[in-house]
C-alpha cells in the first residue's frame, strides 16, 4: 500500500465528497511508513494546502489534507481508500501548527453537512 497525502481545500473537499472520491491536486507520498516521514509528508501537503487556499475569502483558508491508502502511487484514490482528513482547526492556524484529525465518518459534519 502507498499513503498519499493529498492536499485540498474545504470547497473542493466538498464538491468531491458528493462524488467519488477526492481529486488529486500534487500528492505527496511518505517515502517510508516512519512516523517521521509521514508527518513530514503531510506538513509537506499543508504548506502545498496553503497555497491553494491563500488568496480564498475570510473563512476558507484552512488548510486540508485527505489521507489515501492506495495499491500504487498512481492509482485513483476513491472514498474507501480514505483514511482520515487533517484540516486546520480555524483560518488563522499558523503554518507551523497541526492540523486537526479527521475520521471518514466525521467528514460530513465537518463540512457541515449532517
Amino acid at each position: 500500500m502507498t499513503r498519499r497525502y493529498l492536499p485540498t481545500t474545504l470547497a473542493l473537499l466538498a464538491e468531491d465528497w458528493a462524488g467519488d472520491g477526492p481529486r488529486v491536486l500534487d500528492p505527496v507520498i511518505a517515502a517510508d511508513d516512519a512516523e517521521e516521514t509521514e508527518y513530514a509528508a503531510l506538513m509537506d501537503a499543508a504548506d502545498v494546502s496553503a497555497g491553494l487556499v491563500a488568496d480564498l475569502p475570510d473563512g476558507q483558508r484552512r488548510r486540508v489534507v485527505v489521507v489515501a491508502e492506495t495499491a500504487t502511487a498512481d492509482a485513483p484514490a476513491t472514498w474507501r481508500d480514505v483514511v482520515a482528513v487533517h484540516v486546520d482547526s480555524d483560518d488563522d492556524a499558523d503554518p507551523d501548527d497541526d492540523l486537526a484529525w479527521w475520521a471518514t465518518q466525521e467528514v460530513g459534519d465537518l463540512l457541515g453537512l449532517t
